[in-house]
């Protein structure tokens, strides 16, 4: 049975009972339809006094092109401390439809483990990131309409880009403004997907209205003759951006197939973007739950470094315990098995593989500081003896193993990690960032690379040479680093699966973003405008006779 037909025959509750399980008054709802609602910003002001809850974020090894299982996992487990009678909340990103329609598919789950009305949340939820499209494009229309009218500002190079919630390679690069008309001036343009967009980065770690309307008016959007950046506050555009963004602001509010609360907003990606929700949804969400389950894209060397480094710097918040999710499966393509050869028992790959997650155990728990168990997202095809290799590994490493078959089961198939979250949360820690912002732009990209990633040499082309420079002489040299990598190795090589030998990271380029406040780092091949497969998913998604939509998986 395919997700969205599960999800079709769960008994959904109105939002409205819900929002009650939070304490969130009726009237303090902005409903959208029978299970869809958002919370109002100013909410927040209510709750302050609140106690806080325990924050627990699930992160996962280097995944396949198909992903982990990660957010089933992170919704199984929410499900699983409210089984066991805790006051669980989901805080999670939303999804993009460029994987929707692309490879991936949707981002709600899986199985018995979703969160829903599915369909729904997979595509234009209740229009957050058709908000943040349009206020893009809306500094993309100001600036250009600004030279044509004139160019005060004398600006010379534009680095603002469009952007399109789709995967469209062919966007990638463009030229515009050659219709011909008097004044028009045409230059090289390009777009980013949303996700990747600044303005989501700023609507993730903006912590108010204000402070949203703050990191708009300082995107840098190019520069003047003189070399000096030329901002959005000085095309007077800030304002009408927060206009656009004001609805979009305030936290979604949906559930699980099992009734248990989910607070979805934000959806940055974290190969190419920083990562993780907006921390507005993950302070509500820790001020109206007693356990708060998050989520960090991709492997723990892309969304858990971000999450840590940035979001948790910025909002002063860290993790109480650390979900690290793996598959058999993955761990023998890690190990060198191929695709027919992970369907069956391979010990020797799988010992191999094994290597990934040690590494990313070693990261969250040695070099962060903090405390860690391992999710398996069990498969009907994995054996006692690989599952035995992978505990025994584990067990002289001082991690717990949990085996979890929440798509299949539902809550009752996530019990055991939740009362072993439950138990690590209770131990004491301490988050080590791994650079302080005073550092230099060049020493924080070796840190993340060499003690994250495992480089044993960090590569600067002269572009990004003259580019880290740049920034330096700006004045943003004490900003924290986004670096946009592949998420399928530890290296910025997708296809080296194996931790084999020693490896290192060519940092192709930088890209100041002045609003969201942090430096995004160009390695490897990576694009900020992804592409579709050759057989995207869209090709089977439709709309049956009696308008259901199907396909989504």
């Amino acid at each position: 049975m395919q997700d969205i037909e599960i999800a079709r025959k769960a008994t959904l509750q109105p939002i409205t009972q819900i929002a009650q399980k939070l304490g969130v008054p009726e009237e303090e709802l902005e409903t959208y339809g029978k299970y869809k609602a958002k919370i109002p910003i100013s909410y927040s002001s209510q709750i302050q006094q609140n106690k806080k809850g325990k924050l627990i974020l699930v992160t996962a090894i280097n995944p396949t092109p198909l992903g982990e299982g990660k957010t089933t996992i992170a919704i199984g487990l929410a499900d699983g401390l409210q089984r066991i009678g805790k006051k669980a909340v989901l805080a999670l990103r939303e999804p993009s439809l460029g994987p929707v329609f692309g490879i991936k598919g949707g981002a709600t789950g899986g199985g018995y483990a979703q969160i829903a009305p599915m369909e729904d949340i997979n595509l234009h939820f209740t229009g957050d990131i058709h908000a943040i499209t349009s206020a893009n494009n809306l500094l993309s229309a100001l600036i250009d309409n600004h030279i044509y009218f004139g160019n005060s500002l004398e600006i010379e190079k534009v680095t603002w880009k469009r952007c399109l919630d789709l995967n469209d390679r062919q966007l990638r690069r463009v030229n515009t403004g050659l219709s011909g008309e008097k004044n028009i001036v045409p230059r090289e343009d390009g777009f980013d997907i949303s996700v990747a967009s600044e303005i989501m980065a700023i609507f993730c770690l903006a912590t108010d209205l204000r402070d949203l309307k703050r990191r708009l008016g300082n995107i840098v959007i190019g520069y003047n003759k003189r070399g000096k950046c030329v901002t959005a506050r000085d095309l007077k555009a800030e304002g009408s951006l927060t206009a656009l963004l004001k609805d979009a602001f305030s936290p979604n509010l949906v559930q699980t197939l099992e009734n248990t609360p989910a607070i979805v907003h934000g959806g940055p990606f974290a190969n190419i973007a920083h990562g993780c929700n907006s921390i507005v949804a993950t302070q509500m969400a820790l001020k109206l739950g007693e356990y708060v389950v998050t989520e960090a894209g991709f492997g723990a060397d892309l969304g858990a470094e971000k999450f840590l480094d940035i979001k948790c710097r910025k909002a002063n918040i860290k993790p109480d315990a650390v979900v690290c999710v793996a598959t058999i499966k993955a761990l023998k393509y890690h190990g060198g098995a191929d695709k027919e050869e992970i369907e069956t028992e391979n010990l020797e790959a799988l010992q191999k593989g094994i290597k990934n997650l040690e590494k990313h155990i070693e990261n969250l728990k040695e070099k962060f500081g903090l405390p860690v168990v391992v999710a398996i997202n069990r498969y009907v095809q994995d054996t006692n003896r690989e599952i035995e290799l992978l505990r025994d590994t584990l067990t002289k490493q001082g991690v717990e193993l949990s085996l979890v078959e929440a798509w299949g089961k539902g809550s009752s198939g996530s019990e055991d990690l939740a009362k072993k979250v439950i138990s690590l949360c209770e131990e004491s820690s301490t988050l080590h960032y791994m650079y302080s912002l005073e550092e230099s732009i060049e020493q924080k990209i070796e840190a993340v690379c060499k003690k994250i990633y495992g480089a044993n040499e960090v590569i600067f082309t002269e572009k990004a040479q003259e580019e880290m420079q740049t920034i330096q002489k700006l004045g943003y040299g004490n900003l924290p680093i986004c670096i946009a990598k592949t998420q399928y190795s530890l290296s910025d090589d997708p296809k080296k699966l194996e931790i084999t030998e020693p490896f290192s990271i060519t940092v192709r380029d930088l890209f100041l973003k002045a609003g969201a406040e942090f430096i995004v780092v160009i390695t490897g091949k990576i694009m900020t405008m992804p592409g579709l497969p050759k057989v995207p998913a869209a090709e089977q998604i439709d709309v049956d006779d009696n308008g259901n939509i199907i396909g989504i998986f």
